[in-house]
């Protein structure tokens, strides 16, 4: 069942806010982050609940519905959609900071969560949601954008997993895929090292204890979890997505290993896949938007333009709408 509410995204004196339509306070989203730094004003962003693990984010005011046996958005849509792949235990205010760089590009953004249980169980958890975006995607016929943070670049891979079971049919929805972006994303071999950070980031003893845990759990799960783990893996690397991608880490996270990062590069690349670099010397795990916003902000609009050259004449058109309606 679908449920529709109205949110609205404040920009203005360096801090962003949220006001939902049944409270008419503003408290701050993310005090520290400035979207734009540009105009001040506000932006109205209508959120749809399309899954337990989908939600639908649109600045019009069309109510969006999906078929659950189809995926099938009730309404056609004239703009592109970001799929958003949240990091594990993500808070909605803050994936609502990414999402508002791609509205004001003229995108519609479906964000994607995932809940640790749904991370340790993968037949019950990640393969489902993976299952639900390609059937999304497959379905409704609009081009599509890919930005994913830490742990949801697996959620990704469990889609790509069903599509190579039946490429003649799901190739043409990854072929629609025109740009990815890859924030710490982490290969999910490392579940063992991000898990406990995301769980408890300043409990020391409580990460050592979960990281004990994890391990006997990949080594008694072995033939239930860990093996779809590593078929994942394998998977993003080999990618049947062959959109130019753009990269975004640190050389300090352990998480998102630089390592890790840079053999998906390096393999994309080979395969003729566009590859776009930017390591910083010392940022955090997610923490990348937060330490260098403007250059953050500058990389990811300048890959949406150079490879949606129609972004920039979109959102022009929805401001020119917005002022005649």
């Amino acid at each position: 069942m679908s449920c529709s509410r109205t949110i609205s995204i404040a920009v203005g004196c360096g801090k962003v806010y949220i006001r939902a339509s049944k409270h008419q306070f503003l408290r701050p989203l993310l005090s520290y982050a400035t979207v734009t730094s540009t105009k001040c004003g506000e932006r109205c962003a209508h959120t749809q609940v399309l899954t337990k693990n989908l939600e639908y984010i649109t600045n019009e005011k069309d109510q969006i519905k999906v078929d659950p046996k189809t995926m099938k958005l009730t309404k056609k849509r004239d703009k592109p959609i970001c799929i958003m792949l949240s990091w594990l235990m993500a808070r909605r205010k803050h994936t609502l900071k990414y999402a508002n760089l791609y509205l004001e590009e003229g995108f519609d953004v479906v964000t994607v969560s995932i809940k640790p249980w749904q991370l340790m169980w993968p037949k019950k958890g990640a393969q489902m949601i993976g299952w639900d975006i390609l059937r999304l995607m497959a379905a409704n016929d609009t081009s599509f954008m890919v930005h994913g943070f830490s742990v949801g670049g697996y959620v990704w891979s469990e889609a790509l997993v069903h599509a190579t079971k039946d490429l003649n049919k799901y190739q043409p929805a990854l072929d629609r895929v025109t740009a990815q972006v890859w924030d710490s994303v982490a290969d999910i071999t490392a579940v063992t090292i991000g898990v406990p950070l995301a769980l408890f980031p300043d409990r020391p003893v409580l990460q050592k204890m979960v990281k004990g845990f994890l391990e006997f759990y990949l080594f008694v799960f072995r033939y239930i979890a860990t093996k779809h783990y590593k078929l994942a893996s394998e998977t993003y690397y080999a990618t049947p997505c062959r959109a130019p991608c753009l990269f975004l880490l640190s050389s300090t996270d352990p998480v998102g290993a630089e390592r890790n990062i840079r053999n998906a590069c390096e393999g994309w690349r080979k395969m003729g896949i566009k590859c776009t670099w930017q390591c910083w010397d010392r940022s955090a795990h997610l923490n990348h938007y937060l330490k260098h916003p403007a250059e953050y902000v500058r990389l990811v609009k300048k890959h949406i333009r150079d490879n949606l050259p129609q972004a920039e004449q979109r959102e022009a058109d929805t401001v020119q709408r917005r002022a005649t309606a």
